[in-house]
């Protein structure tokens, strides 16, 4: 009986009376009859909840005041009540104003999006010098080959901090790692005129440039594998690194009119304040909590494999953790296997290929415009920008293509194969055309290099997925492996290109030639031994380990 007085009261509890002399002759109010009873909150707060169906957006946040004042206060008989406690459930207005923009957004998208911004800092702090090698040679009196030592001493940095910056970031999580290395690129870059008239102390600034920003992308790998589930992979890197291209144009659209106007040490200030700021703005984001249901029940949905085998789990990450854990988890990682993988070997390869076509091309290309085609710094650096803006286009292109024939059933490393052959055969192509002497006009060159280099960002749906498919657990890992080989162009590459320049006087021998041979050779070795199978490195360690002790 009394279970059953108590659901007949039930639909009553929807019903609040308006009472007050101002509200005599307004109807009742309905509330949706399973609205939930708020916690007991100050009078006049309000709680903002986000709708995670309709997928965020303005239509998805609800404002909820908190009814309990008014409901105690009745039953006590305390008369009437204030009309700003009302219990009602009103819907924001499309005119409200929000702040977070990004309020009403599943977590993980968050993360990606605010990811990727750090992935734009992070190119415009790496292109900047490329613009301004240009006034700071002709001031301190540089040859091609110092210039071109300075812009590689980034990437003795870069190559260093790829396996730390892999570990640490699944010791103790990409978000932490990645926050670090945007402070310690921003604090260096903007150090950088202080010291530009001493040798030792500029090259020291851009290593430190180079560990920053190092660490990034095993970080961001790390994020992206524990977070984002298959379907949506493609999609994720791409935006994430698709910020690079991006980083690209706004670096080398802002950077001459600032030099030009401010002077050259001016841009090194200002980039270098864009990172210090996004690391402030990055603690709204909130890390990714179990309580997320939907972020976490959709990446755990989809941990299969492209044929149905569960890839490694992926375990929680503590900042606390003690000397001998960090110790123990050093051991742990199964380094041996990772080097007994054809897979591995290939990503490794490849990685180097594609590392050396775009890191010569990005420290070389403005000054092959200013010196080869004739153009002043502005229009070089405009020009400069033509590639990096067709990325963009190329990776919005390349990452749903990529994702939809995941979907659709195709295997997942024949997509990883077809994306890769693309990012690599089309700039081989193109560079033959460009390098050969066929009287061709500039603009007909700037558009064979620019479709070419643009067409590479199809790598975003090949090699750089490749990691998160073949294991959840060690994509950083491996990713610091594949990118501390693939940092080599960067030092080896990018200062022989400009030694080549000083010895042979042709373009088309130092930065072209070198780089369609390892676009091919790389396509090779892609096609033959990469795949995106799932792999679990712990069990097959284990089993050597059986085997080594029979």
């Amino acid at each position: 009986m009394a279970m059953a007085a108590s659901s007949a009261l039930q639909p009553e509890r929807c019903l609040l009376p308006l009472a007050g002399p101002r509200r005599r002759h307004q109807a009742l109010r309905v509330l949706p009859p399973r609205l939930p009873v708020l916690p007991h909150r100050r009078r006049g707060a309000v709680t903002r909840f986000s709708s995670r169906e309709g997928g965020g957006g303005s239509a998805g946040a609800v404002e909820k005041r908190s009814v309990v004042p008014e409901v105690a206060a009745e039953r006590k008989g305390g008369g009437d009540v204030e009309e700003e406690e009302e219990g009602v459930t009103a819907v924001a207005g499309p005119l409200e104003l929000r702040w977070p923009p990004w309020e009403g957004l599943p977590e993980r998208y968050r993360l990606i999006g605010a990811t990727s911004l750090a992935f734009v800092i992070c190119n415009m702090d790496k292109v900047n010098l490329s613009v301004a090698i240009i006034p700071m040679s002709h001031q301190y009196g540089w040859s091609s080959s110092t210039a071109g030592l300075v812009q590689s001493s980034f990437f003795w940095g870069y190559a260093l901090s790829q396996l730390p910056g892999g570990w640490l970031a699944k010791l103790i999580g990409g978000r932490t790692v990645l926050k670090a290395g945007v402070l310690v690129w921003s604090l260096s870059t903007a150090v950088i005129p202080v010291v530009a008239g001493f040798m030792p102390g500029l090259v020291l600034s851009r290593i430190l440039v180079g560990i920053g920003e190092g660490v990034s992308p095993s970080a961001a790998t790390d994020l992206i594998a524990r977070t984002i589930p298959l379907q949506e992979r493609s999609r994720a890197v791409s935006v994430v690194f698709g910020g690079l291209a991006f980083g690209s144009v706004l670096g080398l659209l802002f950077a001459p009119p600032i030099i030009q106007n401010l002077g050259w040490e001016s841009v090194f200030y200002i980039f270098g304040l864009l990172g210090i700021i996004w690391c402030l703005v990055f603690e709204s984001v909130q890390e990714l909590q179990p309580g997320d249901k939907e972020d976490i029940s959709n990446l755990e949905n989809t941990s299969a494999g492209s044929n149905g085998q569960v890839s490694s789990s992926v375990p929680s990450k503590s900042s606390d953790s003690s000397l001998e854990e960090i110790t123990d988890s050093l051991k742990d990682v199964p380094w041996g296997e990772f080097f007994k993988s054809k897979a591995v070997w290939a990503m490794i390869y490849t990685h180097f290929c594609g590392s050396w076509g775009h890191y010569t091309c990005l420290s070389w290309l403005p000054t092959f415009f200013s010196e080869e085609l004739n153009l002043n710094l502005t229009d070089a650096a405009w020009v400069s920008i033509l590639p990096p803006l067709g990325s963009m286009v190329i990776t919005s292109i390349a990452a749903p293509f990529a994702d939809n024939l995941i979907s659709s059933g195709v295997d997942t490393t024949k997509v990883r194969k077809i994306c890769q052959a693309i990012a690599f055969l089309s700039p081989a192509a193109f560079m033959m055309l460009s390098s050969v002497d066929l009287g061709l006009p500039p603009w007909v060159v700037v558009a064979f290099l620019t479709g070419g280099i643009s067409l590479s960002n199809f790598a975003l749906s090949g090699l750089y997925c490749t990691h998160q498919d073949i294991s959840r657990e060690y994509a950083s890992i491996l990713l610091g492996i594949t990118n501390t080989v693939g940092a080599v162009p960067g030092i080896v590459g990018v200062a022989l290109v400009g030694y080549l320049v000083d010895t042979t006087h042709s373009w088309s021998m130092s930065l072209f030639a070198p780089s369609i041979f390892f676009y091919l050779t790389g396509t090779a070795v892609w096609l033959t031994f990469a795949s995106s199978e799932p792999q679990d490195f712990n069990k097959l360690a284990s089993e050597s380990l059986t085997e080594g002790n029979q």
